[in-house]
């Protein structure tokens, strides 16, 4: 879409499906100046802030946003190009991400709600849970429903606080209250201020055995 486009400003995502907003960046021919929208600020604001790259960080406020608009206005009043450091700040940028270094964890979800958008803090939510083609995000006030598939989320949350207890489950750990075995071998958990249970399916029974 750049290529074809050619837009003055391509505002990207550093996590998106297939290539980061990063690689994409990286892969530009065109004339662009790029912003980037991102949740990892231990990936972007050392590099960006050296190569006078803007970027918003996750939640983003109205403020932080007239600052970006500001810039992009002042930049593009002049000669619009590729800023210097650009490149530069890119490779750190890749270096970082391919070395693990400082890992972050999704903090926010976008979730909708009617005909709303809400953002949620992920330590509120009980668990994620498949259905049809949303995952519906539980919290105590209520459920939210989302388009990202367990199998992203999965690998998106912290491994410590968010366990996949079966194909389409994830659950808060925290929240777990207990943990039930039937005669037949079948597992169910129950969470804190939820009536329901969540089926553990046998091959992620492994993480209760020392409950």
């Amino acid at each position: 879409m750049v290529e074809t486009h050619r837009p003055d400003i391509a505002f990207l995502d550093i996590k998106m499906p297939g290539f980061s907003g990063i690689e994409v960046a990286e892969r530009m021919t065109v004339p662009c100046q790029v912003v980037f929208i991102t949740a990892f600020d231990a990936y972007a604001v050392e590099a960006f802030e050296k190569a006078a790259i803007d970027y918003i960080l996750k939640p983003a406020t109205e403020a932080r946003l007239r600052v970006t608009v500001e810039r992009l206005q002042q930049q593009v009043a002049g000669t619009i190009g590729t800023p210097a450091g650009f490149t530069r700040a890119v490779q750190r940028l890749l270096s970082k991400i391919e070395t693990g270094n400082s890992p972050r964890y999704l903090e926010w979800v976008n979730a909708r709600q009617g005909d709303e958008i809400r953002l949620v803090h992920v330590a509120d939510i009980c668990y994620f849970k498949a259905e049809d083609k949303y995952t519906v995000i539980k919290t105590l006030e209520g459920e939210h429903l989302i388009r990202t598939s367990i199998h992203r989320l999965e690998k998106s949350l912290d491994p410590d606080s968010f366990w996949r207890v079966h194909r389409g489950t994830i659950v808060n750990v925290g929240r777990i209250k207990t943990v039930h075995r039937s005669l037949s071998g079948r597992m169910d958990i129950t969470l804190d201020g939820l009536m329901e249970k969540l089926t553990v399916s046998r091959t992620y029974a492994h993480r209760f055995k020392q409950m």
